[in-house]
């Protein structure tokens, strides 16, 4: 089939190439100048476990003071009525979650599609030859013995899909990571040797040129203005026409919402920002060796190469392109709070802030809509590096009429 893909992110690109190596014409469209230049350009990092990335589902990691600690929601001050739908639905379900105890529906479809995505992400890795930054092992800190109710429900998660996870003491702990700071009060932390972090922008060049040796063509600079049905296209910015396609998949983050609402799909899709900063490599001893999670502050420390990145902090209805100053100040204190020394703070440092594309129960929509041909692979939230490659694969086989080998309930569009 001749398909169009909308967006050129981390699931954008792993999207053309799980079409192109299936034998599609695949066409990908993308606004920016590169691959990955937006919500997939500095990422926490944190692959495995997915249900473990900061903000990931309603319940995934519930703190006491919900909007008062310092893992708070930060909120604009004039969010739009869909924001406030959004968060309304969003602790809706966070409350559900902590009065059950147990992780519902879709935290477990989360769950199901990261494993699946991980085990997709290694055969890819493995089979292309793929280098790529990256590490293993996760460690999540608990600095307060409440700090692990908070992971109750993906804890359960997590055990259930048969991960394991290690309760170790604050000594143990530091055996484990060796470069934490020996002043950093623990009551304990969870171990996780099969987490696995890495760098997602560069993941995402090395596929874009694998799909382009299977013959994916890549437009970049280029503007999709409109969707068209019956039959499917894309009309670009300043063409009169439509371009028509076999299939178009829209994969373009938080812009998906106006491009669809014009076909009668509406999504309660939201803008949910976070930052990070890349740091140098300072002293290897004192730098982590995999990731780390900071459960207190939802704050993931990752190793990746020659730097460390310190990423966190959820901003809703906040338009600005600048970081939050209080989200920047609680990454740099939790940073010199685990690992004083590991980074050089006075060169080369990056700061960032991205926009997650977020759905308020959490699992992305992958799949088919209503309209002919129009195809959904958007919505993955923090998560999105941990779950694009599953995601891709999945909507792949979906296409070309196959039964996907992972269960696809609650993930589907018409959820909503």
């Amino acid at each position: 089939m001749k398909i169009a893909i909308v967006g050129a992110g981390i699931v954008g690109v792993t999207t053309a190439y799980e079409l192109a190596q299936d034998g599609h014409a695949v066409t990908v469209f993308e606004q920016r100048s590169a691959a990955a230049e937006e919500a997939s350009f500095a990422t926490g990092g944190l692959l495995a476990p997915g249900v473990l990335s900061p903000w990931s589902a309603p319940g995934a990691m519930q703190m006491p003071g919900y909007f008062g600690s310092q893992a708070a929601l930060r909120l604009g001050s004039a969010l739009t009525l869909s924001e406030l739908s959004w968060l309304r639905r969003w602790r809706r379900a966070a409350r559900a979650c902590a009065r059950s105890g147990e992780p519902l529906l879709p935290l477990r479809a989360l769950e199901r599609l990261a494993r699946y995505s991980h085990a997709r992400l290694q055969h890819l890795t493995e089979s292309l030859d793929l280098h790529f930054e990256h590490s293993a092992g996760t460690l999540l800190l608990l600095r307060a013995p409440r700090d692990a109710e908070a992971l109750t429900p993906a804890l359960k998660a997590l055990r259930d899909a048969g991960s394991t996870i290690h309760e170790v003491d604050a000594e143990t702990a530091r055996l484990i990571e060796p470069g934490l700071s020996p002043s950093l009060a623990l009551a304990g932390a969870l171990h996780l040797p099969d987490g696995l972090s890495g760098n997602c922008r560069q993941f995402a060049l090395l596929l874009r040129q694998a799909a382009q040796q299977h013959g994916a063509q890549f437009h970049f600079g280029t503007r999709v203005a409109r969707l068209a049905s019956h039959p499917a296209g894309v009309q670009l910015d300043g063409e009169p026409e439509s371009r028509p396609f076999d299939a178009v998949v829209l994969c373009a983050g938080v812009q998906s919402a106006a491009l669809l609402q014009p076909l009668g799909q509406r999504l309660p899709l939201v803008a949910l920002h976070g930052s990070s900063v890349s740091a140098p490599l300072r002293e290897e001893l004192h730098a982590p060796q995999g990731v780390v999670v900071d459960v207190q502050t939802q704050t993931t420390i990752a190793r990746l190469g020659q730097r460390v990145r310190v990423s966190g902090g959820a901003e809703l209805g906040r338009g600005t392109a600048q970081a939050h100053p209080q989200t920047l100040n609680t990454l740099y204190r939790v940073l010199g709070e685990c690992f004083p020394g590991g980074v050089t703070h006075s060169s080369g440092l990056q700061v960032w802030r991205g926009t997650r594309p977020m759905l308020p129960d959490g699992p992305p929509a992958v799949g088919a809509t209503t309209v002919p041909g129009l195809w959904l692979n958007l919505g993955h939230g923090a998560s999105g590096w941990s779950l694009a490659c599953g995601s891709a694969r999945a909507l792949a086989d979906q296409i070309a009429g196959k039964t996907p080998d992972i269960d696809l309930e609650g993930l589907g569009a018409q959820r909503f």
